[in-house]
């Protein structure tokens, strides 16, 4: 089977060169492998997508000389299938409306940590009559739903690793300031796209667990997952929008050559100032 490998980045900001390695990783595999790259734009965080980020999206991966294949698509003309898993979910019982707000949780200093900072510590999980006419948002009922899935694995590097979304307890599937968790979306939008084999960095590749236990409830096929070291600054900060990270359209307006830039990330060989983190 020809593979299917995807980038999906969000509009909330210019790419960095941290992005240009994550793309350039599937577009090879899946070019190398006479298969399919897509592009889809992950645009359900409201306060923070803009149009015009979508545009620098498709500038910079045009300056890299990358091109996909198919349609562009965005994840905000999706919304009804994500309301329809959701409302799945619900209808095994598997889910529960919470209202508690950030600030609730980090006052909560008995809840233990996990791969996403402190784990829900259940509040609302058993509300008799809870209000919904209230802001609220959608929370996996974690316990129910891994003994409902039974034992899970899947693979990256093809090296098996036992998924343990319980680490993560009662994780948002729904926001209350938006339709669908990045979990939920990605992981209908990755089965519904066909994409088999996902390149993507460390950082995500705890959530993992989470993606494999919703693929499970769902009926969804697993992919296999390429996740790859990230890269640092100078001061050996992981590159991040967040952080202000030297932009892709920072290095044009330098003046680099693109052509060269592909070619030494293809080798392995990263700018100076730039290196791969440990792990």
């Amino acid at each position: 089977m020809q593979p299917v490998t995807r980038f999906a980045p969000s509009p909330t900001g210019r790419l960095h060169l941290g992005h240009a390695v994550s793309a350039l990783l599937a577009h090879d595999f899946a070019r190398e492998r006479d298969g399919s790259f897509l592009l889809r734009i992950e645009d359900i965080d409201p306060g923070r997508s803009r149009a015009e980020h979508v545009d620098g999206i498709i500038e910079d991966l045009l300056w890299l000389g990358l091109e996909w294949d198919g349609e562009l698509v965005y994840q905000s003309e999706r919304l009804p299938i994500y309301a329809e898993a959701l409302e799945r979910l619900k209808g095994e019982g598997l889910l529960y409306p919470c209202f508690c707000t950030r600030a609730d949780i980090a006052a909560s200093v008995s809840a233990p940590h996990g791969p996403e900072g402190a784990i829900y510590p259940g509040t609302c999980r058993h509300l008799a009559s809870p209000d919904l006419s209230r802001a609220h948002a959608w929370r996996l009922d974690m316990a129910k739903a891994a003994a409902l899935a039974g034992p899970l694995s899947w693979a990256d590097h093809g090296v098996e690793i036992r998924a343990e979304p319980e680490r993560f307890g009662d994780v948002v599937l729904a926001r209350k300031d938006a339709p669908a968790s990045y979990h939920l979306a990605v992981t209908l939008d990755d089965a519904a796209q066909g994409v088999t084999d996902i390149a993507r960095g460390r950082d995500l590749f705890a959530a993992t667990h989470v993606h494999r236990l919703l693929q499970a409830l769902l009926g969804l096929p697993t992919p296999a997952y390429h996740h790859h070291r990230l890269l640092t600054d100078a001061a050996g900060e992981r590159l991040a929008k967040r952080r202000q990270a030297p932009t892709l359209a920072a290095l044009r307006a330098d003046g680099t050559n693109p052509e060269a830039l592909v070619a030494a990330l293809r080798r392995g060989e990263l700018p100076a100032g730039y290196s791969l983190a440990e792990a």
